[in-house]
């Protein structure tokens, strides 16, 4: 996909989805402060892209990520420290803010900010030999920012396991704990993705964009102002056009052509 040159990634399109590979596999994918800018930039790219349906995360080599790169934090003022963390929660915000989902796509090990980006993605695929943890603990730095998405993704108790102790969990354990959605051999990763953008490439755009956008407004709500917003929400999309074209066809028993609108 002709765009942006990144030091730290790989970006490539096809005709529904655009590939982003964190592409450090001899620092293990480690999220420098260079990567993590040059992803915010990559996912606004993959986004203003016309034929984007959905955003693939993966990484490079025998591992998904290893988290922030531990070798530029020694020594640094707190400004530096200020600024790594910032850069690293507008990259996950960013996620959440795309109208595409966005799909993680994880090998080997995902641990720490690697983690975190895992737990941010709107979706996860994993193939069966990959790990999840928060080692933080371990080396005198609590994994306070992966914190946020992981916690909301496999509540309390499981967050605080992971935390604490530092020790990883397996691909299946992750499942069953709701970090990801999907655990497969790995030599089906791929197609597991692949069938994961055709299924969101099949809807409207637009729609995938508004029930998106939907969700985190309403998730972290009181149940009455969630219903408040989508309601809205609800209302207005029943008044698009792709609304009104999905429910015509379904009642004509035909397939809808969708405008993106």
């Amino acid at each position: 996909m002709p765009g942006t040159e990144y030091r730290n990634l790989l970006v490539t399109g096809d005709d529904a989805a655009v590939r982003i590979t964190l592409d450090r596999p001899e620092k293990r994918n480690a999220l420098s402060l260079e990567l993590m800018e040059e992803l915010i930039s990559a996912l606004h790219e993959a986004s203003a892209r016309a034929a984007t349906r959905a955003v693939v995360i993966e990484g490079a080599g025998t591992v998904f990520s290893a988290g922030h790169d531990l070798s530029e934090m020694i020594g640094r003022d707190e400004a530096f420290y200020r600024e790594l963390f910032q850069v690293c929660t507008v990259m996950m915000e960013t996620i959440h803010e795309l109208p595409q989902p966005v799909i993680a796509k994880v090998h080997g090990t995902a641990t720490a900010a690697g983690c975190q980006l895992v737990a941010a993605c709107d979706l996860a695929v994993a193939a069966d030999g990959a790990r999840f943890g928060t080692p933080g603990v371990k080396i005198g730095l609590f994994c306070s920012t992966p914190m946020v998405p992981v916690s909301r993704a496999v509540g309390r108790k499981r967050a605080m396991q992971l935390l604490l102790t530092g020790e990883p969990i397996d691909a299946a354990t992750a499942l069953d704990w709701g970090l990801i959605n999907r655990v497969v051999g790995a030599d089906e990763l791929e197609p597991a993705v692949v069938e994961l953008v055709e299924a969101i490439a099949r809807s409207s755009s637009y729609t995938v964009a508004t029930g998106k956008r939907a969700f985190y407004a309403q998730v972290d709500r009181a149940e009455h102002d969630a219903y408040e917003h989508c309601r809205i929400v609800m209302a207005d999309n029943a008044l698009a056009d792709d609304a009104q074209e999905g429910m015509n066809a379904f009642l004509e028993k035909r397939a809808p052509t969708w405008r993106g609108g």
